[in-house]
Protein backbone atom coordinates (compact mmCIF):
# COMPACT_ATOMS: atom_id res chain seq x y z
CA UNK A 1 0.00 0.00 0.00
CA UNK A 2 2.83 2.52 0.77
CA UNK A 3 4.57 1.48 -2.13
CA UNK A 4 1.61 2.96 -4.23
CA UNK A 5 -0.47 5.61 -2.29
CA UNK A 6 2.48 6.56 -0.46
CA UNK A 7 1.82 8.49 2.57
CA UNK A 8 -2.08 9.40 1.38
CA UNK A 9 -3.36 6.31 3.24
CA UNK A 10 -2.28 5.30 7.02
CA UNK A 11 -1.92 1.18 6.52
CA UNK A 12 -1.17 -0.79 9.85
CA UNK A 13 -0.34 -4.71 9.29
CA UNK A 14 -1.49 -7.02 11.98
CA UNK A 15 -2.43 -10.86 11.64
CA UNK A 16 -4.45 -13.31 13.80
CA UNK A 17 -1.00 -14.26 15.77
CA UNK A 18 2.42 -12.51 15.97
CA UNK A 19 5.38 -14.34 14.24
CA UNK A 20 7.59 -10.95 14.67
CA UNK A 21 9.65 -11.70 11.44
CA UNK A 22 7.65 -12.00 8.10
CA UNK A 23 8.43 -15.35 6.10
CA UNK A 24 11.61 -14.79 3.86
CA UNK A 25 10.38 -16.03 0.56
CA UNK A 26 7.73 -12.59 1.37
CA UNK A 27 10.78 -10.77 1.79
CA UNK A 28 11.94 -12.25 -1.56
CA UNK A 29 9.62 -12.19 -3.71
CA UNK A 30 8.39 -8.29 -2.82
CA UNK A 31 11.55 -7.01 -3.15
CA UNK A 32 11.15 -8.09 -6.92
CA UNK A 33 8.91 -5.24 -6.97
CA UNK A 34 10.75 -2.48 -5.01
CA UNK A 35 8.88 -3.48 -1.74
CA UNK A 36 11.29 -4.01 1.33
CA UNK A 37 9.96 -6.16 4.02
CA UNK A 38 12.78 -7.25 5.70
CA UNK A 39 12.48 -4.31 8.82
CA UNK A 40 8.83 -5.46 8.26
CA UNK A 41 7.25 -6.85 11.82
CA UNK A 42 4.21 -8.65 11.59
CA UNK A 43 2.00 -8.37 14.87
CA UNK A 44 -1.03 -9.43 16.52
CA UNK A 45 -4.67 -8.12 16.67
CA UNK A 46 -4.11 -8.11 20.30
CA UNK A 47 -0.61 -6.11 20.30
CA UNK A 48 -2.32 -3.69 18.69
CA UNK A 49 -4.63 -3.18 21.25
CA UNK A 50 -2.23 -3.64 24.09
CA UNK A 51 -0.66 -0.98 22.63
CA UNK A 52 -3.01 1.67 22.24
CA UNK A 53 -4.46 1.17 18.60
CA UNK A 54 -8.46 1.86 18.12
CA UNK A 55 -9.37 -0.47 15.91
CA UNK A 56 -12.72 1.68 15.63
CA UNK A 57 -10.35 4.53 14.55
CA UNK A 58 -9.65 2.85 11.19
CA UNK A 59 -11.91 3.31 7.77
CA UNK A 60 -11.24 -0.09 6.58
CA UNK A 61 -10.02 -3.78 7.52
CA UNK A 62 -9.04 -5.83 5.09
CA UNK A 63 -8.82 -9.95 5.74
CA UNK A 64 -6.39 -11.83 4.05
CA UNK A 65 -7.08 -15.08 5.31
CA UNK A 66 -10.55 -17.08 6.89
CA UNK A 67 -8.83 -16.83 10.08
CA UNK A 68 -8.60 -13.58 10.26
CA UNK A 69 -12.04 -12.08 8.58
CA UNK A 70 -13.48 -13.91 11.68
CA UNK A 71 -11.04 -12.12 14.16
CA UNK A 72 -11.89 -8.84 12.57
CA UNK A 73 -15.67 -9.55 12.85
CA UNK A 74 -15.56 -10.23 16.21
CA UNK A 75 -13.49 -7.44 17.50
CA UNK A 76 -15.72 -5.07 15.35
CA UNK A 77 -18.92 -5.94 15.98
CA UNK A 78 -19.19 -2.60 18.56
CA UNK A 79 -17.55 -0.38 16.03
CA UNK A 80 -18.88 0.84 12.68
CA UNK A 81 -15.87 0.30 10.25
CA UNK A 82 -15.97 -1.41 6.65
CA UNK A 83 -14.46 -5.15 6.63
CA UNK A 84 -13.32 -6.54 3.24
CA UNK A 85 -12.38 -9.96 2.70
CA UNK A 86 -9.92 -10.69 -0.06
CA UNK A 87 -9.59 -14.78 -0.37
CA UNK A 88 -5.80 -14.79 -1.05
CA UNK A 89 -4.09 -18.16 -1.97
CA UNK A 90 -2.10 -19.23 1.00
CA UNK A 91 1.79 -20.11 -0.40
CA UNK A 92 3.21 -21.15 3.05
CA UNK A 93 2.96 -24.81 2.55
CA UNK A 94 2.94 -25.09 -1.65
CA UNK A 95 5.84 -26.56 -3.57
CA UNK A 96 9.06 -28.17 -2.15
CA UNK A 97 11.88 -27.17 -4.07
CA UNK A 98 12.80 -23.20 -3.67
CA UNK A 99 11.62 -22.16 -7.21
CA UNK A 100 8.21 -23.42 -6.73
CA UNK A 101 8.06 -22.28 -3.23
CA UNK A 102 8.72 -18.81 -4.74
CA UNK A 103 6.41 -18.90 -7.64
CA UNK A 104 3.69 -19.72 -4.85
CA UNK A 105 4.50 -16.52 -3.10
CA UNK A 106 4.99 -14.72 -6.44
CA UNK A 107 0.88 -15.63 -6.99
CA UNK A 108 -0.03 -15.05 -3.80
CA UNK A 109 1.58 -11.07 -4.19
CA UNK A 110 -0.01 -10.70 -7.10
CA UNK A 111 -3.16 -11.35 -5.92
CA UNK A 112 -2.72 -8.83 -3.27
CA UNK A 113 -1.45 -6.09 -6.00
CA UNK A 114 -3.96 -7.05 -7.77
CA UNK A 115 -6.84 -6.65 -5.38
CA UNK A 116 -5.31 -3.30 -4.44
CA UNK A 117 -5.93 -1.82 -7.50
CA UNK A 118 -9.07 -3.11 -8.31
CA UNK A 119 -10.24 -1.56 -5.09
CA UNK A 120 -7.86 1.95 -4.71
CA UNK A 121 -6.90 2.78 -8.35
CA UNK A 122 -4.13 3.06 -10.16
CA UNK A 123 -0.51 3.20 -8.13
CA UNK A 124 0.53 7.39 -7.49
Amino acid sequence: MKKYYGDQVYVQSAGVKSELDVDGFSVAVCEEIGVALSNHRARSFDEMQEWGDDLSSYDLIVALSPASQRKVLDLTRYHHLEVEYWPVMDPTGLGTKRDEKLAAYRQARDQIRERMISRFGAPR
